[in-house]
């Protein structure tokens, strides 16, 4: 029961006698009961509210909501895997060798869950991309008229996504005498992760993530550190990806195990969940699993075996590159009430016999016994707009009553 307090108690007071005041004046006016419910819905809150529509019992196939059997306009949060099929985990990856021989190939490449080469079936999962602050491992134009400085591009676009339009470089971390510092070093060129945007959705979900890169020299596994802070940059949220585990299957915490290289002192790179980017420092990675991922400066020629392509040989050698979404999903309820005196008999045609339209059984009339197997939803003009299937049919009797609840995600 609501209480209405203060001046607004006054001016429904006010409200209400005006209202019956002016049908007292008019000889023959009947109180119309739905004015003085809208009235008083006027002081109430939504939830609050006091329905019109009170029928409780209907004859026909039909049933009105009531205003108390509808919850509406919620938000929910749901995770998810990101991969194809709502996995959480790609450990098989491939590339297309049409991609890869192209000159494209050379800066970016599109990794798949399947062989496209062998697989209709094959989707683009995230894709790489390097870029250089300058143009570094494409030729430059005094090299070739015809250079496009694919890498300077590419650097450029993630820079006007991501960073501010007064900052120039990627920041991570970085160890010397003074310590650790946490925006200590600028990245003048970098590997990117691009989760598909058919797989990020609206955002992926912070501390739900872990990438296995695998080398000469080992594995490192990097997470990142949402549970330690929770910065906010010109693109959304940026946290940093450093080397530990997140310990799945456990209760425990993800597990950081170092914040930079040991021997370059450089931290691992950034991740970006609002945007699906993962942004890798070449310098700290190579060093880690002992493959050459860091390009050269200037480049006349580009070998076969790229860098980037080392790169992606790496991640699929690791074969484990978790990550789960986030989504804010947009959710109503309907409370479907069945009284007892409702919806007992069927509109089958094996229910009623002859030509007048009598019923098969006698029992039907007297004491019939039906099976609810779903519920329609349906708007004004009786068009049916969904349809919630029940795990198993519910009995249906004069003397039983069915509550059953329908959820809506859109």
């Amino acid at each position: 029961m609501a209480i209405i307090r203060n001046n607004r108690g006054a001016l429904l007071a006010g409200n209400l006698s005006k209202y019956l005041s002016n049908v007292a004046n008019t000889a023959g006016t009947p109180i119309d009961t739905n004015e003085v419910v809208n009235i008083l819905n006027q002081f109430l809150a939504t939830e609050e509210a006091v329905g019109t529509n009170t029928n409780t019992t209907v004859t026909g196939i039909y049933k009105r909501f009531n205003d108390i059997d509808k919850i509406v306009n919620r938000t929910e949060v749901v995770t998810s895997g990101i991969w194809s099929g709502d996995t959480g985990s790609l450990d098989l990856m491939y590339t297309s060798s049409v991609q890869k021989a192209s000159d494209s190939g050379k800066y970016y490449l599109d990794v798949y869950n399947l062989d496209p080469a062998a697989s209709e079936a094959a989707e683009v999962q995230f894709s790489i991309a390097y870029g250089h602050i300058s143009g570094g491992a494409v030729p430059t134009l005094g090299q070739s008229d015809d250079s496009l400085l694919q890498t300077k591009a590419i650097y450029g676009q993630f820079r006007n996504v991501l960073l501010g339009p007064t900052d120039t470089f990627f920041t991570v971390y970085a160890s010397g005498s003074s310590g650790l510092v946490s925006n200590g070093y600028n990245l003048d060129h970098f590997y990117a992760l691009a989760v598909n945007r058919a797989r990020s959705r609206e955002k992926l979900d912070p501390g739900n993530i872990e990438i296995t890169l695998s080398g000469s020299r080992g594995t490192i596994t990097l997470i990142d550190d949402s549970g330690q802070t929770n910065a906010i940059g010109a693109s959304g949220r940026i946290f940093n990806l450093v080397s530990g585990a997140l310990n799945i299957g456990t209760s425990n915490e993800g597990t950081i195990a170092q914040y930079v290289d040991g021997y370059t002192k450089q931290g691992y790179g950034l991740f970006y969940p609002d945007l699906g980017v993962f942004l890798l420092n070449p310098a700290a990675i190579s060093s880690s699993v002992g493959t050459t991922f860091a390009s050269a400066s200037v480049a006349a020629t580009y070998s076969n075996k790229t860098n980037i392509e080392n790169l992606y040989l790496s991640l699929k050698g690791g074969a484990s590159f978790q990550a789960r979404r986030t989504e804010n999903v947009s959710t109503s309820h309907f409370f479907v009430r069945v009284n007892n005196r409702e919806f007992n008999y069927s509109n089958n045609p094996t229910f009623v016999t002859g030509s007048t339209g009598q019923f098969s059984q006698v029992l039907f009339e007297t004491d019939p016994h039906v099976y609810v197997t779903s519920v329609g939803l349906y708007d004004d003009a009786n068009e049916l707009l969904a349809v919630a299937k029940i795990s198993k049919p519910i009995e249906k009797t004069f003397d039983k009553e069915i509550l059953i609840k329908v959820k809506l995600d859109f």
